[in-house]
């Protein structure tokens, strides 16, 4: 059995990130044995049930490099500098000594950018110049690494190809139900926070509809899905959850979601669910477009509440999730992915 290092985002407490862990970890073949690289190992060996080490120490990276054959780069927006200036660097440099050291090199399902700043772009075409074999999840990382002639698969995000899990207790609350996933951001202010908490509970009256406040990344998002809770006590619950795949789960059972997180909207629309979304970052202003979705920019949110919720309650009544054929599209789509690993 050959060991492979899985590297990205993982151990974060996101659960977008653990989702793509979990959607690499189910396309994986049983012939090869993971090694998560994690903020936090013990976290992620009882998440995922597979041996981890900590992504901060050299001496467990260096040990795991020489113990490994394969060196597995994603997925998800690992080279950019819009979060941190730092990411080219680190995940450049763990893709460089992986070559260096002799393991084959796969970059899977990759967000590439956004790159603001010259080290990061020269960092970030060398590195994917030296995989052996490249996955993208979007038309713009793919045209990026065309114009720096590197050779890429493209498939949508491997979320869509996530196998969800029931989660029991959201059937003991009351329908009809709508998720709402919210994350902190500069941008976010308060006035706009209460806002958009004005506008739900106009929202709220108009469908007596129960939400579910998903925090994405507690650490991030929990404290804003506790304010709305407190302006709407009796007809909202902040729901936490750990297992992406129960995270999915959750809009099996809601009629509709509005969502500021990526992988919130890929699994929302995924379950069968209306999605109404609000972008922060370019990834999730290209998602809306593809998948024709309604909502804002959040630099363009309305400052009129009723505005809002009237854009709302007009997709809560009359929207549209995705067509079963564009739905099944997408999911087969995402399985591409796995071609990359077939043969390992």
């Amino acid at each position: 059995m050959r060991q492979a290092i899985l590297c990205g985002y993982y151990g974060m407490g996101n659960g977008g990130d653990e989702a793509l862990l979990a959607a690499l970890l189910q396309m994986l073949p049983k012939t090869v044995k993971p090694l998560v690289l994690s903020a936090q190992p013990r976290a992620t060996e009882k998440l995922h049930q597979v041996e981890a080490v900590d992504r901060k120490s050299v001496w467990s990276i260096l040990q795991a490099f020489k113990q490994s054959e394969i060196f597995i780069w994603g997925g998800g927006s690992l080279m950019q500098d819009a979060t941190s200036a730092r990411n080219p660097f680190y995940y450049g440099g763990l893709l460089g000594l992986a070559g260096g050291m002799g393991l084959q090199t796969i970059a899977w399902a990759q967000g590439v950018g956004p790159l603001r700043y010259g080290s990061s772009q020269w960092i970030t075409q060398r590195a994917f110049s030296r995989c052996d074999r490249i996955s993208v999840r979007d038309s713009k990382s793919a045209k990026l690494l065309s114009d720096w002639d590197i050779n890429c698969l493209m498939a949508p995000d491997p979320v869509w190809a996530l196998a969800s899990e029931p989660v029991a207790q959201m059937w003991d609350l009351p329908a009809p139900r709508i998720a709402v996933s919210l994350r902190s951001h500069p941008q976010l202010t308060s006035e706009r926070i209460s806002c958009l908490i004005e506008a739900l509970s106009q929202l709220q009256q108009a469908t007596n509809a129960y939400f579910l406040l998903v925090p994405f990344q507690p650490s991030k998002d929990k404290s804003i899905a506790e304010q709305i809770h407190l302006a709407l006590p009796q007809t909202s619950k902040v729901m936490t959850e750990t297992n992406p795949r129960s995270l999915k789960g959750i809009f099996r059972g809601v009629e509709m979601a509005i969502t500021m997180r990526y992988h919130g909207t890929i699994m929302a629309a995924a379950e069968g669910c209306r999605c109404s979304s609000i972008s922060y970052d370019p990834k999730m202003s290209t998602l809306m477009a593809e998948l024709d979705l309604p909502g804002w920019e959040l630099n363009h949110l309305p400052n009129d509440p009723q505005e809002i919720s009237q854009i709302w309650l007009e997709y809560f009544a009359n929207g549209e999730p995705l067509s079963q054929d564009r739905l099944s599209s997408l999911v087969d789509r995402a399985s591409i992915h796995q071609q990359l690993l077939v043969d390992l």
